[in-house]
């Protein structure tokens, strides 16, 4: 039976030509800048999203945090929302390893931050309080169904941030995927934020990694921090090289994953006790609820769907995340929904 995984699209696994870019990678010790294929990633990322540098790092989770403890001194305050994947799923390391104080704002239905919470939220110029001195977006939004915000909005916070002397980082994990369904260059989603981090692994499909963009002097900075958290790697370029073949190959066919979540939410319809979010799919996730209508709890869902050869995340009692990407086709689509379709009995 096919193991059909729709628990994220960080289950991806290289593709044959990443194999073997890897296997003939021309590598060279990236601590002392001497990576070549390294140097090029971080070139041709930098290139693609319109900013003058990039830094490749292990994971999104270290790229977030490099770029917070580069925007921020100890006791500084950074301003995200509550459903943020660095509020909530990156052990907190903001605070523990950079003394960073937060301040969380309710995420709106499509992931953004209402301007008039952020305007509210800016710290007076007073020695008993934090200073403000960071926003942070993200872009698509895991927590809020996949949604994606426009570049009209990003605008618009940034011009607001940089008027009040504030910064801009955008975890932007999936950003190519905003830009697939936004029908727009990726450049176009990130002009105006002052940093950016993306992953190789999700959507696009590299077996690791992650790229933090933003100036010349951002990314100073940002290397810096990375060797202080233990990011420095040596023949990086065996990985860099299939970082390479994601941006050139794997960022036109997403738009196959958003119309094969479409065509998964659609086809999830026909069962009256699953409730589709609203507005899913807008990317390649589909987020649903199972009504009480059917008994099992959401171990045994799982594990009905999995005997069925499909495996989801649970994100709640009887919630769940179903994350298209490049190793599922439309057979894998059919059977899900087929399965879907056994829970009840």
């Amino acid at each position: 039976m096919k193991n059909v995984d729709l628990r994220s699209d960080t289950v991806t696994r290289p593709t044959p030509e990443m194999r073997e870019a890897m296997c003939r990678a021309d590598v060279g010790d990236d601590v002392y800048g001497e990576d070549p294929t390294v140097n090029k990633l971080q070139e041709l990322a930098a290139t693609m999203l319109g900013k003058e540098a990039g830094l490749f790092v292990p994971s999104g989770t270290m790229g977030n945090l490099s770029a917070m403890l580069a925007h921020c001194q100890r006791g500084d305050e950074v301003i995200l929302g509550n459903k943020a994947h660095t509020f909530l799923y990156e052990s907190g390391g903001i605070s523990a390893l950079g003394g960073v104080h937060s301040c969380q704002l309710p995420n709106q239905s499509d992931g953004s931050l209402a301007l008039e919470e952020i305007k509210n939220a800016i710290r007076a110029d007073d020695p008993h309080q934090p200073i403000t001195r960071l926003i942070a977006l993200e872009n698509t939004h895991n927590r809020c169904g996949g949604t994606y915000q426009v570049p009209a909005y990003t605008q618009e916070i940034c011009d607001f941030a940089h008027l009040n002397g504030l910064a801009v980082h955008l975890d932007g994990a999936r950003i190519f995927n905003a830009a697939t369904a936004c029908g727009m260059p990726v450049k176009a989603m990130v002009d105006s934020v002052d940093s950016v981090t993306f992953c190789l692994s999700k959507g696009l499909c590299a077996p690791v990694g992650s790229i933090l963009c933003g100036s010349n002097e951002f990314i100073r900075k940002a290397h810096r921090i990375r060797k202080q958290l233990g990011g420095g790697m040596r023949q990086a370029g065996i990985l860099a090289a299939a970082g390479i073949i994601a941006l050139e190959s794997m960022v036109e066919r997403l738009k196959d994953d958003h119309a094969r979540a479409r065509c998964l939410a659609d086809g999830l319809r026909q069962y009256p006790y699953i409730i589709l979010d609203n507005g899913t799919a807008a990317t390649n996730m589909v987020f649903l609820s199972v009504s009480d209508e059917v008994k099992h709890s959401t171990r045994q869902i799982s594990s009905l769907l999995e005997k069925q050869g499909v495996r989801v995340g649970a994100v709640g009692e009887k919630r769940f995340r179903l994350v298209t990407h490049y190793w599922i086709d439309d057979e894998d689509i059919n059977h899900t929904i087929e399965a879907f379709g056994m829970i009840k009995k």
